[in-house]
């Protein structure tokens, strides 16, 4: 099967693109997770979540999309099938600014269970960002490859993205993708790495919309597979990743939330009942990543 990244064509199977790797396998285990993570850059994990917790959730997303007049209101509301506009969405805020439209999105992200598995994965009391990540990826989007660390980076580097479908997600709806290897791309994590959208307004934040090209010029190879809702995968600052174009008429909805211990330093731009964000990534005319990249030779 072919899938897209950005203009590229990937063969499920082939030079460039894998199956993740399940750790289902050693869930109960923490020292083997800990070593997988360490070794894998990533966990992945089928059922993590309640998954009538994650499809109610997925309903308060939907009938939100109806509000705002982004889906067909011809087709089933469970569907998810985008109106003619093929407008996409994101409500990015605080848990306190999303909890009227979304109680059961938060009750999924911020539940015990999860915060139990984030104290018992680090080896102390987690807490998670206030500031939470939900989406609804429309038509030919897609998320070009980069590190988290250039949106998040001012606290501990220790932080940990978790990224939650929110249905059944096959490949074509836009799964994200995983660059294998790219946590020890030690060039580009001296220069792109250190980077700061806010601080140094490079647009996007992007480091390619090309996956052949990083694997090309620093090895490793993408990973990614059809999620099911439940399902999450869980990687650090410093894992290179994507997500495929959704090439359907129907919304791929998911979230990215953020996970660390509760001793370290915390980037001040994500916690508070209204966390204030990119306070100055776009205010300005911005640097192309093109430009930047020749500055950082890579």
């Amino acid at each position: 099967m072919k899938v897209t990244i950005g203009e590229r064509a990937l063969e499920m199977g082939g030079k460039y693109l894998t199956e993740l790797r399940s750790s289902n396998d050693i869930l109960e285990d923490t020292e083997a997770l800990r070593a997988r993570l360490k070794e894998d850059g990533y966990l992945f994990i089928r059922g993590f979540h309640n998954r009538e917790r994650v499809l109610s959730a997925r309903m308060e997303f939907l009938h939100k999309l109806h509000a705002m007049g982004l889906l067909d209101q011809e087709a089933p509301l469970e569907d998810g099938v985008l109106a003619e506009e093929n407008k996409g969405a994101m409500w990015g805020g605080s848990a306190e600014e999303l909890q009227d439209d979304f109680p059961d999105f938060l009750e999924v992200v911020n539940n015990p269970s999860v915060m139990s598995f984030f104290d018992r994965l680090l080896g102390g009391e987690s807490m998670t960002y206030d500031y939470k990540w939900p989406r609804a990826v429309a038509h030919g989007g897609n998320t070009g490859a980069h590190y988290d660390v250039v949106y998040m980076g001012r606290g501990t580097k220790d932080v940990y993205t978790m990224w939650t479908p929110f249905g059944d997600t096959p490949l074509e709806l836009g799964t994200l993708a995983i660059c294998l290897e790219s946590q020890h791309y030690n060039r580009i994590k001296q220069t792109y790495g250190e980077m700061d959208v806010d601080r140094d307004n490079v647009a996007t934040g992007w480091f390619s919309e090309d996956p052949i090209e990083i694997v090309e010029t620093f090895g490793g190879r993408w990973a990614t597979t059809s999620f099911e809702a439940g399902d999450i995968i869980i990687f650090g600052m410093y894992m290179m990743h994507a997500s495929l174009n959704n090439t359907t008429h129907r919304f791929r909805i998911s979230s990215d939330t953020r996970y660390q211990l509760a001793s370290e330093p915390v980037d001040e731009r994500w916690i508070g009942r209204k966390p204030k964000g990119h306070y100055a990534w776009g205010k300005t005319p911005q640097k192309s990543v093109a430009d930047a990249r020749k500055e950082w030779g890579v």
